[in-house]
């Protein structure tokens, strides 16, 4: 592989914003989100709201990072310059490996979409022949891989926007299901009213709420290959709110309309599921073919994520230098081969089990937990960043909302969600073995700390950078008071 200096700038506005959606718009939305609404009932407007406001938040302070200095590549650049070398190591490994397991979460889901066509069709047959089209993808060069995922992000909205105005042309013309259901707006209150299990159903509900919105801070990881990131980042995390309003609950308030809560089946895809119901089987074909295609996105999102993660690693010291290097479309093609053949033969064993609902719930709270651990370092440099830095904070051009309060209130949103996933069993194993990740990372750190020149010479030099910036922090509130 040729080693090329840079990353090639070749991702406009329009693949930004589309990468950023194919990114958080997978199966956690179409798969997931039926878990959700058994557990939660019409009360999932409510999670969905409350988590995207949190997560907006989380991106505000992220796009502040990043502009702050145009340097910073990604989330971890930032990370690693205001918390220190540790803090580089612990995200980038732990951003990589999220999204591998996210990755494998799709593939998983994927293979269980392919049964609705195929239902006698091996698991392992679809799960080998999406990861090879993925890397087929990946390995083309950016501006190639930013125009594909830009159509696969394209086709998930246009479904989402069309399946939103049936809804609405179904429930305004009194629609009767074969099974004599009939398509209304009272639907979501009729059956134990917009709350029907209380605040437990809430918390139970979070953990794929949680893995539905991750991915959200993919952008962050694009600024090396975005024309124009002073423009470009600040629009794509403006539109924030409007998909989720439109892309996560206006589809699950649409479809609880349509189909009562109390029928959608947990354990497979409600908005197919849902025009099999009223004996669309033809618009449920099409409808999977939508979700498959957006489930190939978000891992082909995953997978471009984690390979640019590890370039970074690389080129910070903290992977081999191998994966530093470019080929010739300017992409790290070492990156994206590691990561394909982890996502393969994790998937192959993964769709071997005889719940594919289990396995991908398994893989999906362990990628919840590591995205909230991203977010909370995310928030605790910004913090630092306010803290020791509060001219350049001043300067801004692209502030968090009320900043002083805001990180606080999402830190402590996230300490619910992880009391609500010690409350169920099957999330409780995934959180008590995620300690071994950060125990091994730690092992990793400490070897590397203790037989690398570069590592000891970064961490001197950020303890240097510390000093100088609190003595400067403190002459700026004096010259202010």
């Amino acid at each position: 592989m040729a080693n090329t200096v840079e990353l090639e700038r070749g991702l406009g506005q329009r693949h930004i914003e589309m990468i950023a959606i194919g990114g958080c718009i997978g199966t956690g939305l179409f798969m997931g989100s039926g878990r959700t609404i058994s557990l939660a009932g019409p009360g999932i407007i409510v999670i969905y709201g409350i988590t995207g406001l949190i997560l907006y938040f989380v991106m505000r302070a992220m796009g502040e990072l990043l502009l702050y200095n145009l340097n910073y590549k990604s989330l971890v650049d930032f990370c690693e310059d205001i918390l220190g070398p540790a803090a580089g190591f612990f995200v980038g490994w732990s951003y990589w490996f999220a999204w591998i397991v996210a990755a494998i979460a799709e593939i998983v889901a994927i293979t269980g979409y392919m049964s609705f066509w195929f239902p006698n069709l091996p698991h392992w047959i679809s799960a080998l022949t999406i990861v090879i089209l993925l890397l087929a993808l990946n390995l083309l060069s950016v501006k190639a891989f930013g125009e594909l995922e830009f159509w696969m992000a394209i086709i998930k909205v246009v479904a989402i926007v069309g399946l939103i105005l049936l809804g609405l042309y179904l429930c305004f013309t009194g629609f009767v299901s074969p099974s004599g259901i009939k398509a209304q707006v009272s639907n979501l209150w009729s059956y134990g009213g917009l709350m029907p299990n209380g605040v437990s159903g809430l918390l139970a509900g979070l953990q794929t709420t949680i893995f539905a919105f991750a991915g959200m801070e993919v952008i962050g990881t694009m600024m090396a290959e975005a024309k124009d990131p002073k423009i470009m980042l600040p629009k794509a995390i403006r539109s924030i709110p409007v998909r989720i309003m439109l892309f996560y609950i206006g589809t699950v308030t649409v479809l609880m309309m349509i189909t009562p809560w109390i029928d959608i089946p947990p354990d497979q895809s409600p908005f197919v599921g849902m025009f099999s119901m009223v004996g669309m089987l033809s618009a449920a074909s099409v409808i999977n073919l939508v979700v498959v295609s957006s489930a190939t996105s978000s891992s082909n999102s995953g997978i471009y994520a984690t390979s640019r993660m590890l370039y970074g690693l690389a080129q910070q010291h903290h992977a081999p230098a191998i994966f530093g290097k470019l080929s010739s479309f300017q992409i790290p093609a070492g990156g994206i081969f590691v990561a394909t053949g982890l996502i393969l033969s994790a998937s192959l064993v993964l769709t071997t089990t005889e719940s594919i609902m289990g396995a991908f719930e398994l893989v999906g709270t362990v990628a919840a937990l590591i995205f909230i651990f991203i977010w909370t370092m995310i928030l605790l440099a910004y913090l630092s960043y306010r803290k020791r830095l509060p001219q350049a904070h001043q300067e801004s051009q692209f502030k968090m909302p009320l900043s002083k309060i805001t990180p606080y209130v999402a830190l402590g949103f996230f300490a619910v969600v992880l009391y609500a996933l010690m409350l169920n069993e099957a999330t409780r194993l995934a959180l008590f073995a995620l300690p071994i990740w950060f125990i091994g990372l730690g092992i990793m750190y400490w070897l590397k700390t203790h037989r690398s020149a570069d590592q000891q010479k970064l961490i001197a030099s950020f303890q240097e950078k510390v000093i100088a910036q609190n003595a400067a922090a403190k002459a700026y509130r004096a010259r202010s008071h």
